[in-house]
């Protein structure tokens, strides 16, 4: 966030302003086509999920009537008196004559016969007998040899419900074997609590759940029992093994009624609908596969997107174009401003309209004449000042008035041989004639090292402990041109804010070396040193990175010397700071050789 505020703050008046108003409309826009397709996805889900749940409804109440026709024709086969007769018999090993085998097929048969016609839905009702002692009397009454050849009589309890299977009394019947039947499987028992026999109320698997059948693009339906068997459409694909496995386990953690929920499984967006059938033991289970309708709306969202990218930036170079123009006269000023900092303040700002802008342009043309009309009154009072300064300079004592009274008092001094005072002064005298000594020449740096030992001679009277000068120049280095004064000041420095603390006899050493062509001059003191910190500080100051103005050892004397330095020989040149607290302070001093006779010998 940090590099792109900086970034923003970087860019050009009118990016900026392009920027901004392109930022106004893409949030907005952009919140509100979130909310729009977002609804848009919310809607195809949740018009998918009524769907299903209506769908599961209707199917609800189709498999509880079916359910219930079952129920009731096997409830009416067991009621028949006549049919628990002829059971019972048989059971037994009774004989049964052909009248009441003609009666029996009469009355009760056709009556049962015509419950079973008059419901279309049921694929039949049987009556096995628990043996062949009977006369088969289709399609209600047959031997027990035609149950064995069911595909549910191999099971251990075949009673209740059985689902999914092939009608095999009959092998000649392919027609009926190729028919997926459900079918519920109720014993017959005498008044003696004796088998007699068993009833078959089946059902197509089509005419129990349709739905499983039904042929409908992206959805699949099938029926799963408490045990975990699954029974669907074998004509159909089969669905993706793990596809299945999580509609189920999901299943698991459905109770109650009809559920529909909308589905996330991998890349797959299903809307899934669960139905317990309780008298079925187990679960009517409808998927609707609706990635496809999600991912038009995705599509639709990205084509929005990719056209919103391309009107935003054909808006946004129209609105570049327009705010250009709109700052024509502000770049107009900002043109204006530079020619003013490299020096030209005859600009005049032109075509100033009657806007914010034309008033700026304005009062810039009036600043820029106050400027020079300002700049040319400096001038003539600094001219008034110099020459107010020469005059007070021709009004001074004569210098050779002061020259001699010095020299009246070293005789003075001699004579009563008081040669401490008279050194004194003779110091005092050399170092008068050389600060007044006006030159507009640099000077020689054996000259400037005779003014520094005239000082250390005077300053040494100050204090109780003594302040040895040691110097080690080379005698070509003696004749080197440097600044007047630039080596006392530093040599001053060291004293005041070096050693004075310490109040304690040391050195100040001053040395010359010649390094790559230049001259270099060091200054050292065993004074107090500084931590680097604020070595730093003392090096920021002399570069004028930080205010020197005011107070004491603030860096002032040798800021100085340093600009007197980059006057003199250009900014490539100057002094360095080097310390080390309660060691030393060295002052490195570079300037370029001037010494005619140097040329051959630089290294």
């Amino acid at each position: 966030m940090k590099r792109l505020r900086e970034l923003f703050v970087n860019q050009k008046l009118n990016r900026k302003f392009t920027l901004v108003i392109i930022s106004l409309m893409v949030v907005p826009i952009g919140v509100f086509a979130g909310i729009f397709f977002r609804i848009m996805e919310d809607n195809v889900v949740n018009q998918n999920i009524d769907y299903m749940s209506y769908t599961m409804q209707r199917n609800d109440d189709a498999i509880k009537s079916k359910i219930d026709s079952i129920n009731m024709s096997t409830q009416f086969f067991l009621s028949d008196e006549s049919v628990a007769q002829i059971l019972d018999k048989a059971q037994s090993g009774e004989s049964i004559s052909v009248s009441k085998w003609l009666e029996f097929k009469n009355d009760s048969v056709s009556a049962l016969e015509r419950l079973v016609y008059n419901n279309p839905l049921l694929y039949g009702v049987r009556v096995y007998a628990e043996n062949d002692n009977v006369q088969e009397i289709m399609p209600i009454l047959y031997q027990k040899s035609r149950l064995d050849k069911q595909e549910w009589a191999a099971k251990e309890d075949y009673f209740g419900w059985n689902y999914d299977y092939r009608d095999n009394s009959f092998s000649s019947y392919t027609m009926n074997q190729s028919r997926r039947l459900i079918g519920l499987i109720t014993p017959v028992y005498n008044d003696d609590g004796t088998r007699t026999g068993t009833i078959e109320a089946a059902m197509t698997m089509e005419n129990m759940f349709p739905s499983i059948y039904e042929n409908i693009e992206n959805e699949w339906s099938f029926f799963y029992t408490d045990k975990g068997s699954v029974y669907l459409d074998e004509k159909k694909e089969k669905p993706d093994e793990r596809l299945m496995q999580s509609v189920i386990s999901n299943a698991a953690s459905k109770d109650g009624g009809i559920s529909t929920v909308c589905l996330k499984t991998g890349a797959k967006r299903l809307v899934v609908s669960y139905m317990p059938v309780n008298e079925l033991h187990g679960s009517l289970i409808s998927v609707k596969d609706i990635t496809s309708d999600v991912y038009r709306v995705y599509t639709m969202r990205n084509v929005f997107v990719l056209l919103m990218l391309i009107l935003l930036i054909a808006l946004a170079f129209f609105i570049n174009r327009i705010v250009l123009h709109l700052l024509r006269q502000f770049y107009e000023i900002m043109r204006s401003i530079r020619e003013v900092q490299q020096g030209n303040l005859d600009v005049v700002i032109e075509n100033c309209g009657k806007d914010e802008m034309g008033e700026l342009g304005i009062q810039i043309n009036k600043m820029l004449s106050r400027i020079k009309e300002l700049m040319e009154d400096n001038l003539n009072r600094e001219m008034l000042m110099k020459n107010s300064e020469i005059r007070a300079l021709q009004n001074q004592i004569n210098a050779h008035f002061i020259y001699n009274v010095l020299e009246s008092i070293k005789m003075m001094a001699e004579i009563n041989e008081e040669y401490d005072i008279s050194d004194a002064v003779t110091a005092l005298g050399k170092l008068l004639r050389y600060s007044m000594k006006w030159t507009s020449k640099n000077v020689l740096v054996e000259d400037e090292l005779e003014y520094i030992k005239n000082y250390m001679a005077l300053i040494n009277l100050r204090f109780d402990y003594e302040i040895y000068l040691s110097v080690n120049m080379p005698n070509m280095l003696l004749k080197q041109e440097i600044p007047k004064l630039s080596l006392q000041p530093i040599v001053e420095n060291a004293i005041y804010h070096g050693i004075e603390e310490i109040a304690e006899d040391t050195n100040i050493y001053l040395k010359g070396t010649i390094d790559n062509g230049d001259c270099v001059i060091e200054i050292s003191d065993m004074g107090k040193g500084m931590t680097q910190e604020q070595v730093e500080g003392l090096r920021m100051k002399i570069a004028g990175e930080l205010d020197s103005n005011g107070g004491s050892g603030n860096g002032i004397g040798l800021k100085n010397v340093q600009d007197r330095i980059h006057i003199a020989f250009g900014d490539k040149y100057g002094i360095q700071i080097i310390s080390k607290l309660g060691c030393y302070t060295k002052v490195v001093v570079r300037i370029p050789v001037t010494h005619p006779n140097f040329e051959g010998g630089r290294t």
